[in-house]
């Protein structure tokens, strides 16, 4: 047999990576709602308007769906973060930094990416066997904050009395746990990260140095008001 040239194959592979793509995107959709036990083929199939039997053309089980979409979350935040942080000027303070971080985690979880939110929704629920993947991702993730805590450190921005990996872990555990209990009908997303920023900077700074912040965004503040016009 002939085979066909190579612009006749182009859109069948093209078509194929969408229709991939449709499934990764609404299994991620099914499973930040859901959570790894509730979410079904069926449901991914739904979202995705496919018969859930094609599902398997793609993807061998359910589980490997899963895990892609796991991986890809974590993957994804990491290499976002890292960019965010890379596009800082050079002379960005460590506290800076770490809010920049704090930011974009929640931004990237809460409002961006469906994979995000099932990644770090449903990480306790997976089984040991499919854990592996996710585990070695996330740890690439927890790399980035730890560079970022002991540059703090190193450079005396941090309270002397904190254990670094302590109040990193606490920090990134606080991020998280946002995926359960934020509402948009209740506070906008500017108004949690506004608070998560304030928070943490508060809690790691030296007190002088949280001093002298404040005192200069209150100044830049008021620089920003117009001046009141008198008769």
């Amino acid at each position: 047999m002939a085979k066909k040239p190579a612009s006749a194959e182009a859109p069948s592979g093209a078509k194929s990576a969408r229709t991939r793509q449709r499934i990764l995107d609404a299994a991620a959709h099914v499973l930040s709602r859901k959570g790894f036990a509730g979410t079904r083929l069926t449901d991914v199939a739904e979202v995705a308007q496919l018969q859930a039997p094609a599902i398997y053309y793609y993807f061998p089980s359910r589980e490997e769906l899963i895990e892609e979409v796991m991986w890809s979350g974590i993957a994804n935040m990491t290499d976002h973060v890292q960019q965010q942080l890379d596009a800082l000027p050079a002379d960005a303070g460590p506290l800076d930094r770490i809010e920049i971080a704090v930011e974009t985690h929640l931004r990237y979880q809460l409002e961006t990416s469906d994979y995000t939110t099932a990644a770090i929704r449903n990480a306790g629920q997976l089984p040991d066997d499919m854990r592996a993947r996710y585990e070695a991702e996330a740890n690439r993730y927890g790399d980035v904050w730890r560079r970022l805590f002991d540059d703090a450190r190193r450079e005396g921005a941090l309270r002397p009395e904190l254990d670094a990996r302590a109040a990193r872990m606490l920090v990134l555990g606080a991020l998280n746990w946002a995926a359960e209990w934020w509402n948009p009908r209740r506070e906008t997303l500017d108004q949690v990260i506004r608070t998560a920023k304030s928070i943490v900077r508060s809690g790691l700074a030296v007190p002088e140095a949280a001093e002298a912040e404040s005192s200069r965004r209150t100044t830049r503040s008021r620089a920003r008001k117009p001046a009141k016009v008198t008769d």
